[in-house]
C-alpha cells in the first residue's frame, strides 16, 4: 500500500509540474542535458583513443626490443660457434648459456609483442566506435539544438494564439466581472437611444410640441415676407425655388394655425314641411 501511494504521489507531482512548467526552460533544459551527454562522450572516446595510442607505443618499443634481443640472440650465437672453432671450450660455454638467455627474453617478448598486437587491433576497432559514436552523437546534436528554435517559434505562436483567444473570450463574454463586455456596453447604449427616440416621439404628439411646429412655422413665414420686402425694395425678384419654398412654408404656416372645420349643424325642418306634417 505504501508503494502504491509513493507511485500514486510521484504521478501527481509529475503532473503537477508539467502543469506549471515552462516549456521555454525545459527546452533549454533538454539542450543543456544533450550538451552535457555529448561532453561526457568526447570525454570517453577522448580516453579510449589514449588507451590505443598508449598501446601502439607499447607495441613499438617492445617491437624495438624484440628486434634487439634477435640480433642479441644471434650475435651469441655465432660467437659461440666461433669459440667451439677455436677449440675454447669455456668460452664456448659462456657464449651458449649468453645465447640460451638471449633466446628466453626473445620468446617472452615476442609473447609481449602478440599481446600488444591484439590489444592495439582491439583498441584499434573501439576508438573507431568512439569516433563514429561522437560524430552521430554531434549530429544529433546539431538536429536538437535545430529542433530547438522550431519548438520555441511554435511555443511563441501558442502563446500568442493563446493570448487571442482570452482577448476574444473577454470580447465575447455574455456576463463581465471587472469590467464591462462590449456587448453590455452595446445593449445599454441602444437601450438609451430606443428611451430618447420614444420622448421626443411623445414630445411631438403634445400639445406642446405641436404649439412649438407653429410657432417654427410662423418664424419661417416671417422671414420669408421679411426677405421678400427687402427683394422688393431691391428691385429684385424672388427665385422661382425661394417662392416656392415660402409658398410651402406660408401654407404650412396657415394649415397650422387654421382652426379645424366646425361640423355642420344638424338642418331644422322648414315651415312648410312642419304645415304638411301637421
Amino acid at each position: 500500500m505504501f508503494r502504491r501511494f509513493w507511485n500514486y504521489l510521484k504521478a501527481l507531482l509529475t503532473g503537477k509540474f508539467e502543469e506549471v512548467a515552462d516549456p521555454k526552460i525545459q527546452i533549454e533544459q533538454a539542450i543543456a542535458e544533450a550538451r552535457s551527454q555529448h561532453r561526457r562522450l568526447r570525454e570517453t572516446a577522448a580516453s579510449v583513443i589514449a588507451n590505443q595510442k598508449k598501446a601502439q607505443m607499447d607495441l613499438d618499443r617492445a617491437m624495438e626490443d624484440l628486434e634487439k634481443l634477435n640480433r642479441n640472440t644471434q650475435q651469441a650465437v655465432l660467437m659461440a660457434s666461433e669459440a667451439e672453432q677455436s677449440g675454447n671450450s669455456k668460452r664456448t660455454v659462456e657464449l651458449t648459456q649468453t645465447a640460451e638467455a638471449f633466446a628466453n627474453q626473445l620468446i617472452t617478448k615476442e609473447q609481449e609483442v602478440d599481446t600488444l598486437k591484439a590489444m592495439v587491433l582491439s583498441s584499434t576497432r573501439a576508438t573507431e566506435q568512439a569516433k563514429a559514436a561522437v560524430t552521430q552523437n554531434a549530429q544529433q546534436l546539431q538536429a536538437r539544438v535545430a529542433e530547438r528554435q522550431k519548438l520555441l517559434s511554435q511555443l511563441d505562436q501558442a502563446k500568442m494564439a493563446e493570448q487571442m483567444n482570452r482577448a476574444m473570450e473577454s470580447m465575447s463574454a455574455e456576463v463581465g466581472q471587472d469590467v464591462p463586455t462590449l456587448d453590455e456596453v452595446r445593449s445599454k447604449i441602444e437601450t438609451r437611444l430606443a428611451r430618447a427616440q420614444g420622448t421626443t416621439e411623445l414630445e411631438r404628439e403634445s400639445v406642446q410640441g405641436r404649439m412649438l411646429e407653429v410657432e417654427q412655422a410662423a418664424a419661417a413665414s416671417q422671414a420669408a415676407a421679411r426677405l421678400s420686402e427687402i427683394r422688393s425694395k431691391l428691385g429684385i425678384e424672388a427665385p422661382a425655388a425661394a417662392e416656392a419654398s415660402g409658398n410651402q412654408t406660408a401654407g404650412a404656416a396657415a394649415d397650422s394655425a387654421a382652426p379645424a372645420p366646425a361640423e355642420p349643424a344638424a338642418s331644422e325642418p322648414s315651415p312648410d314641411t312642419s304645415e304638411a306634417s301637421g
